[in-house]
């Protein structure tokens, strides 16, 4: 980062891509953590506060509850889950997930 905290473009969309990471790795925990039975009930919570008919796929389930989630958890905002990033990266490790990897290379 430069003096001023602002950093390259390319390591802000690094630092983002891990961020994106981050998030997501925190909500396939919580499904983790969720019975077959929770999911489906999450689901259909879910497909009805959108005004959803009929029946749901498995797939469409577990989209629906990953949506339903990632609405109501609390995670850190970009700039405030950057500043911790960047002052203590190693406590972020074991909670990324690899994706920010793929995403990096198809932006290349």
């Amino acid at each position: 980062m430069d003096a001023g905290g602002t950093g390259s473009d390319e390591q802000i969309e690094l630092l983002r891509a891990k961020y994106h990471d981050y998030c997501s790795a925190q909500i396939a925990d919580l499904l983790l953590y969720l019975s077959p039975d929770e999911i489906y009930m999450l689901a259909q919570r879910a497909h009805r506060e959108v005004g959803g008919q009929g029946e749901l796929t498995y797939v469409q389930m577990v989209r629906m509850a990953t949506e339903w989630l990632a609405r109501r958890i609390t995670l850190p905002p970009f700039d405030v889950w950057r500043v911790d990033y960047e002052a203590h990266p190693e406590r972020y490790e074991e909670y990324l997930m690899g994706l920010w990897e793929s995403e990096t290379e198809s932006g290349s």
